[in-house]
């Protein structure tokens, strides 16, 4: 991933922009929530933050988080390595309005409500400042985005009853 960052930003000023990864976009899309496909897609993308972040998502429980927990672990390694290779040193925003940014945020996000699930209470704040810090809407796109009603797909046209008669 590389970043699209301008060069006469002042240092505090500073926007990450990751590159746009659409293969995995696709095949996460395909993959709807089920976490089989899902394993396979991060097999495929393991460097994948959005990938990992959306298992993390597919399993969690709040009571039985320790598998989410470890998935989003690595979606937050594999998020810090895609953010410093694009220049960043741990300071300057990450927003949310630029898509690609999006599956680092998610992972960041996936292993904040895991901690929380498991009691990791100073992870937990740690996470809170980090998200905070790279875009104060994160976490209220997230939590809306996972709230947000599926839309209703236009449903199939009705059938029409079929009667046959017959000797019985």
């Amino acid at each position: 991933m590389t970043s699209e960052q301008p060069q006469n930003q002042p240092e505090d000023q500073r926007e990450i922009r990751l590159a746009a990864d659409r293969n995995v976009v696709i095949e996460l899309l395909d993959a709807g929530g089920e976490p089989e496909v899902l394993r396979l897609v991060v097999a495929r993308y393991p460097r994948s933050p959005l990938a990992w972040a959306k298992l993390a998502d597919a399993t969690f429980h709040p009571d039985a988080a320790l598998e989410s927990y470890a998935y989003a672990r690595v979606g937050y390694y594999r998020a810090i390595e895609a953010l410093e290779a694009a220049g960043w040193d741990g300071s300057g925003s990450i927003p949310w309005s630029h898509e690609p940014n999006r599956g680092v945020l998610r992972a960041f996000y996936a292993l904040r409500r895991a901690a929380d699930a498991i009691r990791e209470h100073d992870e937990v704040a740690r996470l809170t400042e980090l998200l905070t810090q790279s875009d104060p809407t994160a976490a209220t796109e997230i939590e809306a985005s996972r709230t947000a009603p599926i839309p209703v797909q236009n449903p199939a046209p009705p059938t029409e009853s079929i009667v046959i008669r017959g000797e019985d």
